[in-house]
């Protein structure tokens, strides 16, 4: 993994609880794996705690690794390094994905709460008028109760998002083409289709990871469909929406949104929605920072603890559902 992901995740209590269960080389962590360093330790290694940064895990490196049979990745997706080649070999690959998807879910479900309060809005009339004003003529469509909620994906973060809103007096509509009717009304939601769950909610709520199929699902079309003064929420990635059509219906004050994510993921100097009122722009800040980190590195440490144990992974990587996964 890079050196800074190394030094936010690899505390002293992690590397001495990894060292309960096997030999681990000390830091710092392998980064380039092609050095005279790497490729004596690749020599010997069976399993690889990976993180941010690592490089592709391919042939080459594999060729090096003779004895490498698992990988226990500290964050989400595997797709940066996990090659073929790995799934060729049969390696058995755990993520951390389940341990991220927390933040995520509860940066979202905090965002449902606070746009339906319309937080934002009402603070800055606040600080201009500072006078409470008349509480008694809020507009009807403000608060919590009873709103509609459509979730984009049952994803891990998905579901996530969904079960934290179950104490809350809100109707959940899921669209995910591969969950049932029957399962996602267990799940705690009604399943629908796309167009319908875009014209109506009161929040759309993107979780579909980002891959060929998915690219620009979100289209013109249904930003056009949503209610007046609904909400986008996007902390899934930039390009799952038509940002150009999602910018026009911002500007023009018909929806609202909230952007964890962006296309281009730092949107330039001069874009109108830096200075949107009715947009809420933050840097990607929804998963593991700060101490969530720790839950990153807690949960591979007791994913080798399991493997070294001849348990297997309990948060395994199929190779058959990479198709699905970001």
């Amino acid at each position: 993994m890079e050196p800074a992901a190394a030094e936010s995740l690899l505390s002293g209590e992690v590397l001495d609880a990894l060292a309960e269960f096997t030999d681990p080389e000390p830091l710092p962590a392998l980064h380039d794996l092609r050095t005279d360093r790497s490729r004596r330790v690749l020599a010997d290694v069976e399993l690889l705690v990976t993180g941010w940064g690592c490089p592709p895990l391919d042939e080459d490196v594999l060729a090096a690794a003779p004895a490498l049979r698992a990988v226990a990745h500290t964050a989400g997706s595997v797709r940066g390094h996990v090659t073929e080649a790995c799934w060729e070999r049969g390696i058995e690959v755990s993520s951390a994905a389940a341990a991220n998807a927390r933040p995520v879910a509860e940066y979202t479900v905090a965002m449902i709460l606070l746009s339906g309060k319309r937080v934002l809005e009402t603070a800055r009339a606040y600080a201009a008028r500072r006078d409470r004003g008349d509480w008694l003529s809020s507009p009807p469509g403000m608060g919590n109760y009873r709103r509609t909620v459509g979730i984009c994906s049952a994803s891990l973060i998905g579901r996530r998002v969904i079960e934290l809103l179950r104490p809350y007096d809100f109707e959940v509509l899921l669209y995910d083409p591969y969950v049932s009717g029957e399962e996602a009304a267990a799940l705690g939601a009604r399943s629908v289709g796309l167009p319908e769950l875009f014209a109506s909610s009161d929040v759309v709520s993107v979780h579909t990871p980002l891959l060929p199929a998915t690219r620009g699902m979100v289209t013109r079309e249904l930003l056009a469909a949503m209610r007046p003064d609904a909400v986008l929420l996007n902390t899934a990635r930039g390009a799952v929406l038509d940002q150009d059509a999602l910018t026009e219906a911002v500007l023009a004050g018909r929806i609202s949104a909230v952007l964890d994510v962006t296309e281009p993921e730092v949107l330039p100097p001069g874009h109108p929605l830096w200075e949107c009122e009715n947009a809420l722009i933050t840097p990607h800040i929804a998963g593991s920072l700060g101490n969530e980190l720790r839950r990153l590195a807690d949960l591979a440490v007791s994913e080798v603890a399991r493997w070294a144990a001849g348990e297997g992974f309990a948060h395994p990587v199929r190779r058959e559902r990479l198709a699905y996964l970001a």
